[in-house]
């Protein structure tokens, strides 16, 4: 048997890294962060204990780049779903749609991603995140923004705080209302994106651009 090329061994090793983010995401949605082990994920995933090790660089790291695989995948279906968004405004409405809707959808998985990003190791910049950054900088490009990537670290910030808002034991906030101060704040109508549901009974009037 001839041996296999650099590029058929390339995509097997990028076949075995996403296995163990998709993992990753199914089994700390199921259990949380320490009930999940990293050979359980490698079991999850069909891969050798020793690859989780040899692809990230310990359990936290592992999670931050699931997640982030997660709401880029999520947020490139929603920019494609029928009719495709091509205009700034709709895009950038179906990003906050995306991420609240994580939020609301899997919040333990995004409780305990939000509290990983608050630990020392902070906010890790990989390959993934940076898949969902280009992303909504390119919304915010699009939207018009003249500074885009000031505009999407200032978005990114806004999306995390509303994340926090929806899953804070005791206090959460309803989606529907942190929706309608985002729409607001970027002058969005709230028929754009996928509306939760009416808009908020004290009124929404965007204000002009």
């Amino acid at each position: 048997m001839s041996p296999r090329s650099a590029s058929v061994n390339e995509e097997l090793r990028r076949r075995s890294r996403e296995r163990l983010l998709g993992a990753t995401v199914e089994l700390v949605a199921e259990r949380g962060y320490e009930a999940t082990t990293l050979a359980d994920i490698a079991d999850r995933a069909g891969t050798a204990r020793g690859l989780v090790s040899y692809y990230f660089p310990g359990k936290r790291r592992l999670l931050q780049s699931a997640v982030h695989r997660l709401m880029h995948l999520e947020l490139a279906a929603a920019l494609e779903r029928p009719p495709r968004a091509r205009d700034g405004r709709e895009r950038l409405a179906r990003a906050i749609d995306t991420v609240l809707g994580l939020a609301q959808d899997r919040p333990l998985l995004m409780r305990t991603h939000m509290a990983g990003i608050l630990q020392e190791d902070g906010f890790l910049q990989c390959p993934d995140q940076q898949r969902l950054a280009h992303l909504l900088r390119d919304t915010m490009a699009r939207y018009g923004s003249a500074d885009p990537e000031s505009d999407y670290r200032l978005l990114r910030a806004l999306l995390m705080g509303a994340v926090v808002a929806v899953l804070l034991p005791g206090a959460p906030m309803p989606v529907e209302r942190l929706r309608a101060e985002l729409f607001r704040r970027y002058g969005l109508d709230w028929e754009l994106g996928v509306p939760p549901g009416p808009a908020p009974r004290e009124g929404f009037d965007t204000p002009a651009r």
